[in-house]
């Protein structure tokens, strides 16, 4: 009885820190994100895109993808702001556990164990980039899939960086149909490769 009544407070304990943490990293990003209308754009590229690949008259996709084109702009604008904000967060404050779960303190005690948000964000945040101003030369479809990987990855770490990795892929699967390993393989070389490279892949 006595081993229950522990292992019922240890379990108590573990869920009030980690909701304390949570909330602190979601206060956190939330102060930052809320100066932008960066989801807003994410939602009408992803819809703009669905419309464009829809759209059989030539002449209105064309109109579309023209129109997608000053919002992806737009986002880079607002994302490059909202890195460059993110970058001046104390490097404590931006520790990302690497492990699936959460645990009490982890960042705090073995940072070895963490990657950095400031630098993932720096790193999604020339991802974006690189893919609206389409530097590969993709055909429009194939550049509106590589964007749609390169924003649902950097969600992902925003997810990740306020609940955990098997959360933010959980939610990547329900919300966009996608699993977390889809969306890495087609993010663009260069991301994927200084992506992996800071979380320890």
């Amino acid at each position: 009885m006595d081993l229950l009544i522990l292992l019922m407070l240890l379990a108590f304990g573990v869920f009030t820190l980690k909701t304390r943490d949570q909330n602190r990293r979601i206060a956190l990003l939330g102060s930052h994100l809320g100066r932008y209308q960066i989801e807003k754009l994410m939602e009408s590229l992803t819809e703009g895109y669905l419309r464009a690949l829809g759209e059989s008259d030539a002449e209105r996709r064309a109109q579309i993808w023209n129109l997608l084109g000053t919002t992806e702009l737009e986002l880079c604008a607002q994302f490059n702001r909202f890195a460059a904000g993110i970058s001046g967060v104390d490097a404590a404050d931006a520790r990302v556990s690497r492990l699936p779960v959460f645990i009490p303190f982890v960042d705090r005690l073995f940072p070895g164990a963490t990657f950095d948000l400031r630098q993932a964000l720096a790193i999604h945040a020339q991802g974006i980039d690189r893919a609206a101003k389409n530097e590969l030369n993709q055909p429009l479809k194939n550049k509106a899939f590589t964007l749609s990987a390169e924003m649902f990855l950097m969600q992902h770490t925003c997810h990740w960086y306020c609940r955990s990795k098997t959360v933010a892929s959980a939610r990547m699967l329900a919300r966009h149909k996608t699993s977390y390993e889809q969306v890495l393989a087609s993010v663009s070389p260069e991301t994927r490769q200084a992506y992996c490279a800071l979380i320890g892949r």
